[in-house]
């Protein structure tokens, strides 16, 4: 018995071009018409559904930078109240040295009443020097770390005002946007699932071309029709006439030789 010969699909290439797929392009389930009608379809629910996008325009954007912006603020106000826990630790620890400084030199003063030479009493008094020394030097730690405090429980300030004006400001756009949504929710639900409908029809290799042309142009068209009896509709560049001819039929896969789109004739579906 003979064995079925399994066929060897080509790995999909992400440069993918209706050119490079124009040799396989009938070799499908569906007739060549019936594939240039449902990619015209899939063309068709795309351009409705970025009109849709285009009307939200920057909101998602605007909605994203805002909700970045906050986070980084309340990133700030967390990392200054870590600074000021970190200064009154300082102050705590100053005041800890204080005491034991105070300790010191009530021992040193009260030895100093009863030296026995003055070598002694220098060395006493030598103490008592160094202890009052780490005890400035402690004040003025302390003094430096409240103002310092001061300073940052400030800039916390300045930053939670801030953060209520750009909470007010994403509110109002996240409003804005979710009235847009809303208004036009079902009919994008609609076109998605026509989409879906239509994407499921075509291989994966043409897929990948279709997506890869609608990305690289501006008006995001990679299926048109003939624009003013001659001319593409994406690139509106002339059209020979023989090619004219065959779009018309929709037999065959015809590519504009200037932009890589399709062009088919709807008229004809």
């Amino acid at each position: 018995m003979a064995k079925k010969t399994k066929k060897i699909e080509t790995p999909i290439d992400q440069r993918e071009t209706f050119v490079s797929i124009q040799k396989s392009f009938a070799d499908s389930d569906l007739s060549v018409e019936e594939k240039l009608k449902t990619l015209y379809a899939l063309q068709q629910a795309d351009t409705e559904i970025d009109k849709i996008l285009q009307l939200r325009g920057e909101l998602p954007l605007e909605v994203e930078a805002l909700e970045n912006e906050i986070a980084d603020l309340k990133g700030k106000v967390a990392s200054i109240s870590s600074q000021i826990d970190g200064l009154n630790d300082k102050i705590s620890e100053a005041r800890h040295n204080i005491a034991e400084c105070d300790t010191q030199l009530e021992k040193y003063r009260s030895q100093l009443e009863n030296v026995a030479n003055s070598r002694e009493y220098d060395s006493l008094n030598k103490e008592i020097e160094n202890q009052e020394l780490l005890k400035a030097i402690a004040e003025k730690n302390i003094d430096e770390s409240k103002k310092a405090i001061l300073t940052k429980k400030t800039d916390i300030e300045a930053i939670k005002e801030k953060i209520e004006v750009r909470t007010e400001d994403l509110k109002a756009k996240n409003t804005e946007l979710a009235t847009i949504v809303e208004s036009t929710a079902a009919e994008e639900a609609r076109l998605r699932e026509q989409r879906d409908a239509c994407a499921e029809k075509i291989d994966a290799r043409t897929m990948s071309a279709y997506d890869r042309i609608r990305q690289s142009c501006n008006n995001h068209l990679a299926v048109v029709s003939v624009f003013n009896g001659d001319s593409c509709g994406g690139c509106f560049n002339s059209i020979p006439p023989q090619r004219l001819i065959d779009i018309a039929s929709n037999k065959k896969m015809i590519i504009c030789e200037y932009c890589g789109r399709i062009l088919v004739n709807p008229e004809a579906f």
